[in-house]
C-alpha cells in the first residue's frame, strides 16, 4: 500500500527467500492502532467505521435499557457511545490543519 493523493501507481512487491519468492499482497485499506488507512488517506471509512459502531452503541442502549430516566442515558452514553466517537477521531482533523484547510 503506498500513500499518495494522485493517481496510484502499480508495483508488484516481492521478498527473496532462500528457497522462493513470496508477493507481497496489495491492500486498498489497512487498519494500525484503530485508525483505518486507505489508498489516498481520505478516511472516510475511518470516519463511517466510527459512526456505525457509535450508532450500534446507541441501538444497544435503546434495546436494553427501554425504562430510563435522562441521567441514566446521559451515564451509559458517556460510557458506551463517547468512548468510539472520541478515540483516534482528531486523526483526519490533523491532516486538514496541515494541509491548511
Amino acid at each position: 500500500m503506498s500513500y499518495t493523493s494522485r493517481l496510484s501507481i502499480d508495483t508488484a512487491y516481492h521478498i527473496n527467500n532462500t528457497d522462493s519468492v513470496s508477493n507481497i499482497q496489495k491492500v486498498d485499506q489497512i487498519k494500525d492502532l484503530g485508525i483505518l488507512y486507505d489508498l489516498h488517506l481520505t478516511f472516510k471509512d475511518h470516519i463511517q467505521e466510527k459512526i456505525n459502531k457509535a450508532y450500534s452503541m446507541i441501538g444497544l442502549i435503546k434495546r436494553n435499557f427501554i425504562h430510563m430516566d435522562s441521567r441514566t442515558f446521559v451515564m451509559l452514553y458517556k460510557a458506551l457511545v463517547r468512548p468510539h466517537v472520541e478515540y483516534t477521531n482528531l486523526v483526519p482533523l490533523q491532516k486538514r490543519r496541515y494541509r491548511g484547510y
